[in-house]
């Protein structure tokens, strides 16, 4: 026999599973120990007691025992006690029979009659009781072993038990708790104002909110609400965020197949058949567990009887095992069935959390399906509270708590101070990167800026952020944004300069469009007309107070809104990426323009369409396709023209006509095919600023010394191979830059640019250079931009002022 301490494998799996038992799965556990009892306590009494205990019958009849009937006393009547013929008078009952059998005769005779004549049932029955048993327990458990079921399921339970137990579980739970007992106002407070003017303050937000944008939900605004949080021990935060994430990998591996609820349902179906089979042979042969039994054995001739007469000594006791067996077995059955019908009535592969949303304010619980909301379905057997603290792990509003607290532990006030720099503009900058959201700390930095959010899936902006009264622009770089209205209030207001850069159009947060008082916008990504998503950007007529707007896109033409919006626009850039801009008529309605940037639009000639914006002071026409500039001549209509950058272009030459230009300060004709330079350009006596470099220029002509208010003057990369004396006439020149040219001496002359700061030579074919370098006292020695070893042809006293300079400035 199996000892029961082996069995306890079957029932008593790991303990962890115990939490996947509902309770007809424990009580038919318990059943099956109970017959366990039954089967081990009757096979030890078969093996311990006496099987049959046989005695020869010297009366027989019919091949049957019969006592009615005696033999007589005569000897000769013995002749008939193993015979056929039948006595025609009873006679009287012999007294004192012996039958002389040895003891060995009897072992031999018992061992016949048990195993020849005693019924298999009877035989059999404990055996029966172990391999049935057996079978249920393994139908019962098998899910907990096979490989395909038991790995989800310990996984599973694994889960589970770290999420029960865990602190933020805790945390979230008590969270609610707190809401509902307190609830707060719906938008929360700002610079401690209450909730009559938070909601005069949503009214407000929502009345400029554009009509396009009114039709759209506040969610899909990204107009959201938000409750605080508490604080949690950065290990114990870690510790949540990582079952987080295993719940969601779980979560998406488990829903892919129902084969825990397919095999369930198939183990139970066996057991409802199982008790079915047991229930009808046994109740037909429990009648055949009998106590006497006749048997016939064929060894006449070696005890000199035939026929003898058994008790099966446990048989009386076997029928008591075998009624409380099959009763055992009925009560099995019956809960095997309703487990059946518990599971046809039900949708087990279907899990709703309607309940816990209900009771939380966490609303977004999604509900779940196939294994993952079978296992659920079983849990909430065994206790529900599992289910709804395991609910929590599957809130993303949960998960963004947790988040947040996780990141204000990482981001300490000092930690984000050391990232604070200035940039081009003198102002405070703070630039955070693929984070998972803005770390409260952030709002404590009140000299803030200019916040830039950069590859931050999922942003809330709160109200606090009323506290960074400094800040004046954000950036939002693949940074789908959400604002909470108390929040989107303030920046109304405060907010002026708005950098947003995105893949999909929908990235755009649509509250933007709110932003009364912006003043500059910066739209970076394609907003292509086979899109069909110019709606998104016609917000953009509710931006009065726009002043700069800034696309680099793709776009085929200028769209509508764009033209609308430039009535009121003094800067528009647009970067097409190299994509062909047509229909530019349109650019004639923009009459206040003063800066106008077409940059990378394949444009192969000079939009006429700009000539007649007379307020413009600057045009920026860089890295187009532009191989003539005859139109230049209608600049002279732009009186107010300054700054005119034909860089990055294909033009072979510059039209005498650029000497109409007389007003110009800023001339950018760098990285074209120049090869020389016409006379009418130093008509320009305003120049400032002149770059030609990488161009195809041989000489400089002599009138550059008309320029005398020429400060920065840029020829490198061209094949210049002398300077023209005129040159150093020109006295304010700051910066000259010669490098990468044929130049094989520096005139003495350079001494004579006494406000020179910068020079650059390095690439030419000079040998030494002057001495006069010494008197130019505002260069130093970093400004100068040559090979080491030409530097070191200057005299000692030289360098010495040049490295002193540095110094001095350091």
């Amino acid at each position: 026999m199996i000892p029961i301490t082996e069995l306890r494998y079957f029932v008593d799996t790991q303990p962890a599973y115990r939490i996947l038992k509902p309770w007809w799965d424990v009580f038919t556990d318990y059943i099956s120990i109970v017959m366990l009892m039954i089967a081990v306590f009757g096979g030890t009494l078969q093996v311990t007691q006496d099987k049959m205990i046989c005695l020869p019958c010297k009366w027989v009849v019919n091949k049957t025992c019969d006592d009615t009937l005696r033999l007589p006393t005569d000897p000769v009547a013995h002749l008939y006690a193993n015979s056929t013929i039948t006595p025609v008078l009873p006679l009287p009952e012999p007294k004192g029979i012996k039958y002389d059998l040895d003891r060995h005769q009897y072992n031999y005779v018992d061992a016949v009659c048990y195993e020849n004549k005693l019924h298999w049932f009877a035989k059999y029955f404990p055996y029966l009781v172990l391999l049935h048993t057996l079978i249920f327990l393994a139908c019962s458990n098998f899910w907990f072993k096979f490989p395909r079921t038991s790995s989800k399921l310990e996984h599973f339970v694994s889960i589970l038990l770290k999420c029960f137990d865990s602190p933020w579980t805790t945390r979230a739970l008590s969270e609610t708790v707190v809401e509902e007992s307190d609830p707060k106002p719906a938008f929360g407070k700002m610079n401690g104002s209450m909730d009559k003017k938070a909601s005069s303050v949503s009214e407000d937000v929502e009345a400029s909110v554009p009509m396009l944008q009114r039709t759209k939900s506040r969610l899909e605004q990204g107009i959201v609400d938000r409750s605080e949080t508490g604080v949690l021990d950065k290990k114990e935060g870690e510790q949540a965020k990582a079952l987080f994430e295993k719940v969601k990998k779980f979560r998406t591996h488990v829903e892919e197949g129902d084969i825990v609820y397919r095999l369930y349902i198939r183990q139970t179906i066996i057991k409802v058949i199982k008790f079915v089979l047991i229930i009808c042979y046994t109740g037909y042969y429990v009648n055949n567990i009998k106590f006497d039994v006749d048997c016939i054995v064929d060894i006449e001739n070696l005890t000199g009887y035939r026929m003898y007469r058994c008790a099966h000594p446990l048989a009386t006791l076997f029928k008591i095992l075998a009624s409380f067996y099959i009763s055992l077995v009925v009560v099995y059955g019956l809960i095997c069935m309703y487990t059946l019908s518990w599971m046809l009535r039900r949708s087990l592969k279907k899990y709703s959390f309607e309940s816990i949303r209900e009771e939380s304010s966490y609303s977004d619980i999604p509900d779940v399906k196939n294994d993952f909301a079978f296992m659920l379905h079983m849990i909430d057997q065994y206790d529900p509270l599992y289910s709804k603290r395991f609910a929590v792990f599957l809130s993303e509003v949960s998960e963004n708590k947790l988040r947040q607290l996780n990141l204000n532990n990482e981001w300490t006030l000092d930690k984000l101070r050391q990232r604070i720099t200035k940039n081009s503009q003198e102002k405070l900058e703070l630039h955070l990167f693929m984070l998972s959201g803005i770390p409260d700390t952030v709002f404590d930095l009140l000299e803030l800026e200019v916040l830039k959010l950069e590859l931050i899936p999922d942003v809330t902006i709160p109200p606090i952020i009323a506290q960074l009264i400094s800040l004046k622009e954000l950036w939002l770089y693949h940074t789908p944004a959400k604002i909470e209205a108390p929040a989107l209030a303030f920046l109304r207001e405060n907010l002026k300069s708005l950098h947003i850069k995105f893949t999909d159009i929908k990235e755009i947060p649509l509250w933007i469009y709110s932003l009364k008082n912006l003043m500059a916008l910066y739209l970076t990504g394609n907003l292509s007309a086979e899109n069909n998503r110019y709606i998104v950007i016609d917000g953009l007529r509710e931006l009065k107070q726009l002043k700069v707007l800034r696309l680099k896109s793709n776009l085929t033409k200028l769209p509508q809104v764009v033209t609308d919006v430039g009535v009121h626009l003094q800067k528009l850039s647009i970067n097409n990426e190299g994509t062909k801009l047509m229909v530019m008529n349109s650019l004639k309605k923009m009459v206040n323009l003063t800066e106008l940037e077409l940059i990378r639009c394949d444009l192969e000639r000079i939009p006429h369409s700009i000539f007649s914006l007379h307020n413009l002071q600057e045009i920026d026409l860089k890295d187009n396709n532009l191989k003539t500039i005859e139109e230049i001549i209608s600049f002279q209509h732009l009186h107010r023209l300054v700054c005119l950058k034909l860089w990055y272009n294909q033009i072979a030459y510059i039209p005498i006509q650029i000497g109409t230009l007389t007003n110009m300060e800023r001339l950018y004709l760098n990285r074209n095919k120049i090869e020389k330079i016409p006379s009418q350009l130093f008509f320009c006596r305003k120049l400032r600023f002149l770059d030609l470099s990488h161009n195809n220029l041989t000489s400089i002509p002599a009138d550059i010394g008309f320029l005398q208010s020429l400060q920065y003057f840029a020829v490198t990369a061209n094949r210049i191979e002398a300077l023209p004396p005129e040159l150093f006439q020109c006295r304010k020149l700051r910066t000259l830059n010669l490098g990468n040219n044929c130049l094989q001496s520096m005139p003495s002359r350079i001494g004579e640019l006494a406000s020179l700061t910068q020079l650059e030579l390095r690439g030419n074919r000079l040998e030494c250079l002057p001495v006069e370098l010494g008197e130019c006292r505002l260069l130093k020695r970093s400004a100068v931009i040559v090979e080491e070893d030409l530097f070191s042809t200057l005299p000692p006293e030289v360098k010495e002022q040049l490295w002193r300079a540095d110094k001095e400035q350091a």
